[in-house]
């Protein structure tokens, strides 16, 4: 795995490795597409990493490559001990609750006073405070930083990282962080980094949404949308959802990167946050029908950026 300009994620500029994490002893649960390459970048950091994931083919092959395995989020936990790190890489708030909180197999159970516990996927935010709460009465510092970039931001170490938490539990955090991605911002107290990221999958859908649209309308006025695409790079419609996702549409290729059902999910949690803060998203809501007709459609498993085939489904 590398950057860009081929520099290892865990390297400096002059390819030598960057060992700022020798030392540290950390859990990653969840080894899918993006937790995996995750738990590779720490320990290329230097980290002695643990991991543990439900289903075991993951697991098994980082097993091969030398990680010390877990057979529970608890055991992971318990692995790290109290001067460790715990990190959760899943798909969604019911997933997390299970591994972070069950009373006997959730990380809860495992966790020492001490510990940092640190939520990187994308959590409702009422569940979120919940948690925090849960793992402050046992002594362990918790941090929800959950990420935008993708598969690809995991792979390069590029991901974008936005961070809720205390001021001391965000400083213990930081080269964890620094060992991931590039764009770390501690946006406030618990739960204010799953808002940002919120924030975040609001515009990814709507933006997606928007260029699916425009490409739809283009080729059924008889103009190529890649030419489109190549036209409105630079301009005020330029994006990374036109570039690299509006690609994909051109291309035809929707092997998922992020899932249709989880963007899907995203959107769910955003509506379920502003109803709860009493603000109406109307934009939002209509946008939420595309995910919905995607995923009755059979293309739930598909690309994110397969949103395209809810305006014109013979794309």
């Amino acid at each position: 795995m590398g950057t860009p300009d081929g520099t290892p994620p865990d390297g400096t500029p002059d390819g030598t490795p960057d060992r700022t994490l020798e030392g540290a002893r950390i859990a990653v649960v969840g080894l899918g597409l993006m937790g995996e390459p995750m738990a590779r970048n720490l320990r290329a950091a230097g980290a002695s990493v643990v991991v543990h994931n439900r289903s075991r083919a993951p697991q098994e092959a980082l097993a091969a490559d030398g990680f010390e395995t877990a057979d529970s989020p608890a055991e992971a936990a318990r692995a790290v001990g109290s001067d460790g790190v715990l990190i959760c890489m899943v798909t969604d708030t019911g997933a997390a609750r299970r591994v972070l909180t069950d009373p006997e197999r959730g990380a809860i159970a495992g966790a020492a006073a001490g510990a940092l516990m640190i939520d990187m996927g994308t959590t409702q935010v009422m569940d979120t405070r919940e948690m925090a709460e849960a793992f402050a009465a046992r002594g362990v510092d918790y941090i929800d930083a959950p990420v935008s970039g993708g598969q690809v931001g995991a792979e390069q170490a590029s991901l974008s990282i936005m961070a809720g938490g205390s001021d001391e539990a965000f400083a213990r955090a930081e080269p964890i962080f620094r060992a991931l991605g590039r764009n770390i911002t501690h946006v406030g107290a618990v739960g204010a980094g799953q808002v940002a990221k919120t924030a975040n999958q609001m515009i990814v859908a709507l933006t997606l949404g928007a260029v699916a649209e425009a490409f739809v309308l283009a080729e059924r006025a008889g103009v190529d949308a890649g030419k489109v695409r190549e036209a409105l790079t630079g301009g005020f419609a330029d994006s990374r959802i036109l570039e690299l996702h509006g690609a994909r549409m051109v291309r035809r290729a929707f092997t998922p990167g992020g899932r249709v059902t989880v963007q899907r999910k995203d959107v769910d949690q955003a509506l379920a946050l502003a109803d709860a803060v009493g603000v109406a998203l109307p934009g939002l809501q209509r946008n939420k029908t595309l995910w919905d007709a995607l995923v009755e459609a059979g293309g739930g498993e598909l690309d994110h950026s397969a949103v395209i085939k809810a305006i014109d489904p013979a794309w």
